[in-house]
């Protein structure tokens, strides 16, 4: 039985801000049993609800060093959907009531106090892994801890660490002499071929100098971050890591993202009735946000942080433009003010065209996901993106950007072959972005027959945790030998 321990700032159900909870809720429940013995660390914030709070036993405490002080760790536990969870407690460093904080000084201070715990606590809890799973700049010095301090001992000896890039533009820096500080490490790890880069210290380096072995979220991003474009500083280590180096696609959850028993959706609709059933759904939202009713209209979803990365920019230069067209446009989703700004103003030029709903709902995306012929992530650049493999499930077909994990799992569409489950384009340029967007309502309203085979090759991918979780154990065993 291998023995296997994630580390991340967050997971499902337990606590959730992004894409990286999916990864360290769902991953863990697919990896077989029978092989492995996995397990999760993840701290134990305040803003968690208080219903997974009620559910957590006491496990153990003690103190330890930790900035020049000796500090509090507690470990509370539960057993969720068969896998065991462990919490790291402690009311200083995790009581805010959200789960990252706004000063990045206090952030190092709090993940390095996460790391160096999480290792301290392992003979606690009487588990010893034989590989530790980290998770993004949060748990980057897990890898460096267990070569400095904790090397030596006996228990520790032989431990292996993976390192996961989810977004590499999160890296964990700040001066060299406060980190050294706040983590107690010596000298000798703040040079330029460890934890040191261009004058600062930088977390998530440290993880990738000294972890066996680094994964991202997709084949293509793997391949990006080794470019001055995509590599945030970071390029020449990760070209120099290349052999160590892989992309394994992020999976979804089908149990929690299936159109046939999606209990926020009006009707349910499979692969074989949606072009009966699936509009019953359109024409519910349409009632729902007040748009004009008509299930023949083509409706573009867009579920998504409203930010740069996301490509709200060629949005935004083309909006109008857009809207000239016969579509609708739902959004969904909150982020920099000058985009929600941008999409209330659309909304209320074309009030019978545009629905900008800037907040989130769990609910409401669900029902985007279902009543949308198309869905638009024209990213900058996306790791992995969740969003479109949600939207093959649900059959609405993707419009995205040739970039990361959108390249890797939208297929375009090929007239001449019959092939594809989506359309891309590949600059990042708004009317580039336009051209494809009016492509497919092209294909939408006058070739309905060949955008129905769309349909039905996206809804029919696979994009299930178990292909992706028979990748990582591939690599645990390559890794544990």
């Amino acid at each position: 039985m291998r023995k296997i321990l994630f580390v991340a700032s967050e997971g499902v159900p337990f606590i959730k801000t992004g894409g990286l909870a999916d990864v360290v809720g769902s991953l863990p429940k697919y990896i077989d049993k029978k092989y492995y013995d996995i397990r999760v660390f993840i701290p134990k914030y305040n803003c968690m609800r208080q219903e997974w709070k009620d559910k957590l036993n006491y496990v153990g405490h003690f103190y330890m060093d930790f900035n020049w002080q000796n500090v509090y760790v507690g470990i509370m536990e539960c057993i969720e959907e068969g896998v065991h969870y462990y919490f790291l407690d402690n009311e200083y460093y995790f009581n805010g009531d959200k789960v990252y904080n706004d000063d990045p000084k206090f952030e190092i201070e709090r993940y390095s106090y996460f790391c160096k715990a999480v290792l301290s606590a392992l003979p606690v809890i009487g588990f010893r892994p034989d590989l530790i799973h980290c998770h993004d700049w949060q748990t980057g010095l897990i890898p460096v801890y267990l070569k400095e301090r904790f090397g030596g001992n006996e228990f520790y000896r032989g431990i292996k660490t993976v390192i996961t890039i989810h977004n590499l533009k999160f890296q964990g820096k700040w001066d060299v002499q406060t980190v050294k500080n706040i983590t107690g490490l010596p000298d000798y790890f703040f040079t330029p071929d460890k934890l040191e880069a261009y004058k600062d210290a930088n977390l998530l380096k440290g993880g990738i100098v000294f972890a066996d072995a680094i994964t991202t979220v997709s084949d293509t991003y793997a391949e990006e971050i080794k470019t001055p474009f995509y590599g945030e500083g970071l390029d020449g280590l990760l070209r120099a890591r290349t052999g160590d180096l892989r992309g394994i696609v992020n999976g979804i959850d089908y149990s929690e993202f299936n159109p046939e028993t999606d209990k926020h959706i009006v009707q349910k609709y499979n692969a074989v009735n949606f072009r009966k059933e699936k509009a019953k759904n359109k024409k519910a939202l349409q009632e729902e946000l007040g748009l004009t009713v008509d299930d023949k209209k083509m409706m573009i979803g867009i579920v998504s942080r409203l930010t740069d990365q996301k490509g709200f920019d060629l949005i935004a230069y083309i909006m109008d433009e857009l809207c000239q067209d016969d579509v609708q446009i739902v959004v969904l989703g909150t982020g920099e003010e000058r985009y929600e700004n941008m999409f209330r103003h659309f909304d209320w030029k074309y009030n019978n065209k545009v629905s900008a709903n800037i907040y989130y709902s769990d609910a409401l995306s669900h029902k985007i996901y279902a009543s949308s012929d198309a869905f638009l992530m024209p990213s900058l650049f996306e790791p992995c993106g969740l969003s479109q493999l949600m939207a093959l499930k649900y059959g609405a077909v993707p419009i995205v950007r040739e970039t990361g994990g959108l390249k890797d799992t939208v297929e375009p569409y090929n007239e001449y072959e019959g092939k594809g489950t989506g359309f891309s384009f590949t600059n990042y340029n708004a009317h580039e972005m336009l051209h494809a967007i009016r492509y497919a309502e092209g294909v939408y309203y006058d070739k309905k027959r060949e955008w129905n085979k769309i349909v039905d090759r996206a809804m029919a991918v696979d994009f299930s945790w178990k292909v992706s979780a028979l990748k990582y154990q591939e690599m645990y065993d390559w890794l544990i030998g």
